[in-house]
């Protein structure tokens, strides 16, 4: 299905040379979107926009630094001079790492009383590793808000979508950091979403469930290629029994940009998780519902 609305509008994606990031990237050129592909990985955003361009699509790589303002202001002024100003900002540029991670998913006391240099406890999380899961998370969130947000409060129809995760909502054993980091993200971007309603750019999320990257392949297989143990709880608790496809996520995506689907929708949290069986009810839509109750209950 063709978006006509989304054709000739310019997209940038933080994350771009990732694995979820990547496949968004795609999806929106297939629509028609201008996209600038970004990453501190120069080459793996090259890619991406390599394979943009050889399937018709218009892409550019640039490599930049979602932590460092100046960086962010070089990818914007190239940006605008080879596509033009942004309509569409993704936030995806994120991760975790291992120094903000315990080894266990629980305490045991007897970690306290014998010292294994293998086991990191709570009590051995590194505040400078905890730090940069922070940094690139959040910092990496806003500080590319800020420097995109500029033109797009200038012009009609425009949206930021934020990449969080359904840990910001259910932490995980074992990754506090990261978990912490997408909950201020999820934050942020509620905050956001209010701060912006008044320039006409809308600000939504989409949260992630279980989807097999780079990023967590050390936590879900053994280097010889097996689910660890881990994989095998996740999947216990997941109805279909498998890992989410990235391809499942681009229909949330085109919803959450298409002004005309979505024109009424900002501060909402698109949850892809196949766990999750709820309703996300959006400031619209606790509207039309209060007033849908307010009908039947005066009848």
């Amino acid at each position: 299905m063709i978006h006509e609305n989304l054709k000739g509008r310019v997209a940038v994606v933080t994350g771009g040379g990732g694995v979820l990031c990547g496949d968004f990237a795609k999806t929106l050129a297939k629509q028609g979107v201008k996209v600038a592909v970004l990453d501190l990985n120069e080459a793996a955003a090259q890619k991406v926009a390599d394979e943009i361009v050889a399937d018709g699509g218009v892409a550019i790589a640039v490599g930049c630094n979602v932590l460092e303002k100046e960086s962010m202001e070089n990818a914007r002024a190239i940006i605008n001079e080879k596509l033009g100003t942004c309509d569409i900002l993704l936030n995806g540029a994120g991760g975790n790492n291992p120094k903000g991670t315990t080894t266990k998913e629980t305490l045991e006391k007897i970690d306290l009383i014998e010292k294994n240099d293998d086991i990191k406890t709570f009590f051995d999380l590194d505040a400078n590793g905890i730090s940069f899961v922070f940094n690139l998370n959040f910092l990496g969130t806003l500080i590319p808000t800020q420097v995109f947000a500029r033109d797009m409060a200038e012009k009609e129809n425009t949206c930021i979508v934020m990449v969080t995760s359904m840990n910001a909502y259910r932490p995980l054993t074992k990754i506090p950091a990261y978990s912490a980091a997408k909950a201020a993200v999820s934050n942020f971007t509620q905050w956001l979403a209010v701060h912006f309603s008044k320039v006409g750019i809308r600000v939504n999320a989409i949260a992630p469930g279980f989807f097999s990257t780079k990023q967590n392949a050390a936590l879900l297989w053994n280097a010889d290629g097996t689910p660890t143990a881990r994989t095998g709880k996740i999947l216990a608790a997941t109805p279909m029994g498998r890992f989410g496809n990235t391809e499942e996520l681009e229909g949330g995506l085109l919803f959450l940009v298409n002004n005309e689907a979505a024109g009424f929708i900002t501060k909402e949290a698109n949850d892809s998780d196949n766990r999750c069986n709820k309703i996300n009810i959006t400031d619209a839509g606790r509207n039309i519902l209060s007033q849908a109750k307010n009908i039947f209950e005066s009848e």
